[in-house]
């Protein structure tokens, strides 16, 4: 499966660019500000139906502009699929497959697999525990339809919960009867995540450790300890005796949304202990445990977004990683570089069809 094509719109600085794109390498160049990484983004939204960047969507407009439309074509087994997404102020985005619009976003999800890696990946390591979650969710949610449509219904009763909480805590009132349902399905769904998440975990760290290994030279081990309050056999017990703790704190203060992966290098934080380079090879071992689960699982190769990696990889984190572009572990590859020539120097003794773009910035931004 590949990107054929892509068209966009009024999208971020672009206002209208279209793409034909090799089945292989494909190397966006221009200089900083250019736009190099939205298009990256753009390829995001078709596969993920939403940016990598931005959480608004409206954000994504360019500016003056009143919507933001992205169209591509994918190949997949000699079949084109046409993705086409498209944004107005003040309406809901719409996606459609073949001109036919979904119903729901979250049915795309899952159909065309995608992996980034970006220069700001080690806030995984740095930043809070919702950016842990929110990337191996974000695997789980493509490889399972299932945990995804369970995570949605967790999140909707948890803030319907919430809402409860803080009323109660507003008029010093409490109704056990009104909140029990809540805690009926909230409770069922943490058990439901959890035993999804701790059995996913059991199957990627291995993929890590060998990646991990690859990329550093075997000089250290590393491991994830998934933790979660649903691991304690007695968490149902815990979580219907913790009211009057919620409602003091005004929201749930148990359950899977504070679950954490706990990253370690030879037993220790490496968020605390570990070099710049341990935590960048880390992350980047990370993202091709990623893909390799994304391959294990769909028996396809997901399409692989490389973000300025020339620029914030040293030379022997790009030789690890050029060496398994070279052996065609990969599918499609779109990148971005800020210097042509050094691309094309290193792209040069690659055995691969490449495609390079050369991207002139369209908008002055203020």
């Amino acid at each position: 499966m590949y990107l054929k094509n892509i068209l966009l719109n009024q999208f971020k600085n672009h206002a209208k660019v279209q793409f034909d794109f090799s089945p292989e390498i494909n190397c966006f160049l221009g200089i900083n500000g250019s736009g190099k990484t939205n298009l990256l983004d753009a390829i995001h939204y078709l596969c993920l139906t939403k940016s990598a960047f931005n959480a608004q969507d409206s954000q994504n407009i360019q500016h003056e502009g009143s919507f933001f439309s992205i169209k591509g074509e994918f190949e997949r087994n000699d079949k084109t699929m046409a993705v086409h997404c498209v944004l107005e102020e003040g309406k809901k985005k719409q996606l459609s497959l073949n001109g036919k619009a979904y119903e729901r976003m979250s049915d795309h999800i899952g159909l065309i697999p995608v992996v980034l890696i970006a220069p700001d990946d080690t806030t995984l390591i740095r930043d809070g525990s919702e950016e842990r979650r929110k990337f191996f969710d974000s695997m789980l949610c493509q490889l399972d339809k299932k945990y995804l449509q369970q995570l949605i219904q967790y999140q909707h009763a948890l803030k319907q919960r919430n809402a409860l909480i803080k009323a109660f805590n507003e008029q010093a009132y409490f109704d056990k009867l009104q909140i029990e349902p809540y805690d009926r399905q909230l409770v069922k769904l943490a058990k439901e995540i959890f035993k999804a998440r701790d059995a996913f975990n059991e199957s990627f760290e291995p993929k890590l450790q060998e990646h991990y290994g690859t990329i550093s030279g075997d000089r250290e081990r590393v491991k994830i300890h998934y933790e979660s309050d649903c691991r304690d056999e007695g968490f149902e017990a815990i979580f219907l005796n913790n009211h009057k703790k919620d409602i003091l704190l005004k929201r749930t203060g148990l359950g899977i949304h504070k679950d954490d992966y706990r990253f370690e290098i030879d037993g220790h934080p490496i968020k605390k202990f570990g070099s710049q380079g341990q935590q960048k090879s880390f992350v980047i071992a990370l993202k091709l445990a990623q893909f390799q689960s994304f391959l294990d699982n769909k028996k396809e190769k997901p399409i692989l977004l490389l973000d300025d990696v020339f620029d914030k990889l040293d030379d022997l984190r790009i030789s690890k990683l050029m060496g398994l572009v070279a052996k065609g572990d990969f599918g499609q590859i779109f990148m971005t570089d800020a210097r042509p020539e050094r691309s094309k120097n290193i792209l040069d003794d690659i055995p691969a069809d490449k495609s390079f773009f050369e991207i002139q910035p369209t908008l002055i931004l203020d």
